[in-house]
């Protein structure tokens, strides 16, 4: 079977897709031979070997594909996806799944037997995001009580939204810092620490840029145990910051980037409150740096799992709807701070959608900028 080969397509010829492409032509996707692309524009092709199109339906409808990975402007997802999904063709799709997780329902409804459909939710391979899921998980902190992210460390300037004409537009995105920039931490925060039971948000609108979406948001969230957690995010703070607390009952966790701290108590926060006679007591706790420091390629191994999934029937670390949840909070967020409500969980998202369509009847794409914009995407990664 290690002859097996998946044909890849890639729709899309931004940024973020030469990286798919590299990691493909430099060999660091097993099983896998690039044989198209396709971008809006007649692009000349030095890939050898590979077939250019400047439509996405003849390179899907080419015969020269087995599956294709996506990674065009957001506006594009739910059209692209559908299309390649009624064709029995295997995709994988950039996050986030759709402008909206009612867009994204209606896709994974529609995926066929046999058919793979993932998304590049990259960031649950982190090593330190790994280890404190694990943690977590394994109850030695006890009952989670309190969460908090602050994650203020997207800073983007003016030229990053006017060098496209669909960024940062309800048309083009459905939003901004949440289901761009920040999708990849609401994704980590939800599958570490669960997805909670009411959210009221309040978001800031192009506060710090031109632009008419969300640049500044503050979340707050309740979980059924009576958890709380907070989420904290924006695209217009120099320096900004990147914490993430999760606190148990007997211990707690706190990530910055480059570190990662354990603190477990010797008794539960509880039982010590209850049972210590000491006004001021604090139980007694043991405080370890357990930093991974393994470094990985994280689009790689979402893509090679993809292929595996493919060929040899593995399961898949990231499929499409593992994204929804986290849409749904990104979308609560955003509603809520439209309605100035609370917003529960399970999310309501046709009358969400309802709502973005009436935004997005008023945006437009803008005038993309003449400026010749400086990229280099190892600053894109927080």
């Amino acid at each position: 079977m290690a002859d097996k080969i998946v044909k890849l397509g890639v729709i899309g010829l931004g940024n973020i897709a030469q990286q798919h492409i590299n990691n493909v032509l430099q060999g660091e996707v097993e099983n896998t031979k690039l044989t198209a692309v396709c971008s809006r524009q007649q692009t000349p092709n030095d890939l050898e070997g590979v077939r250019h199109f400047s439509c996405y339906k003849a390179l899907i409808d080419s015969g020269i594909v087995d599956a294709v990975l996506i990674a065009t402007p957001t506006m594009s997802h739910f059209e692209i996806s559908q299309y390649a999904l009624q064709k029995n063709i295997h995709v994988l799709l950039e996050k986030p799944i759709g402008l909206s997780s009612f867009e994204g329902e209606q896709l994974v409804a529609s995926v066929q037997p046999g058919t793979q459909f993932a998304l590049m939710l990259n960031q649950r391979t982190d090593a330190n995001y790994v280890k404190i899921k694990q943690i977590v998980d394994s109850g030695v902190l006890g009952e989670i009580t309190r969460t908090h992210w602050t994650m203020t460390n997207w800073f983007r300037p003016e030229i990053y939204f006017q060098a496209s004409d669909w960024r940062a537009t309800w048309k083009g995105e459905g939003g901004g810092a949440l289901v761009n920039q920040c999708i990849h931490n609401i994704d980590i925060f939800q599958w570490i620490c669960g997805i909670p039971a009411s959210i009221n948000g309040f978001c800031e609108f192009g506060k710090y840029h031109d632009i008419e979406v969300e640049d500044e948001v503050t979340a707050y969230f309740r979980y059924t145990n009576k958890a709380t957690g907070v989420f904290v995010a924006s695209t217009g703070e120099s320096p900004g910051v990147n914490r993430f607390d999760i606190i148990g009952d007997k211990g707690s966790l706190h990530f910055e980037p480059g570190k990662l701290i354990q603190k477990l108590n010797g008794q539960s926060t509880q039982a010590f409150s209850r049972n210590t006679t000491d006004m001021f007591g604090m139980p007694e706790v043991e405080i370890t740096d357990i930093t991974a420091n393994e470094k990985v390629n994280q689009h790689a191994i979402i893509l090679n799992n993809f292929v595996r999934a493919i060929l040899f029937g593995e399961t898949l670390m990231t499929p499409a709807q593992a994204g929804l949840a986290s849409l749904d909070i990104a979308n609560g967020i955003l509603m809520s701070s439209w309605t100035n409500q609370q917003v529960k969980l399970p999310f309501d998202r046709k009358a969400y959608q309802q709502q973005l369509e009436q935004k997005i009847a008023s945006s437009k794409l803008r005038v993309k900028s003449n400026i010749q914009a400086t990229v280099d995407m190892s600053k894109s990664y927080r």
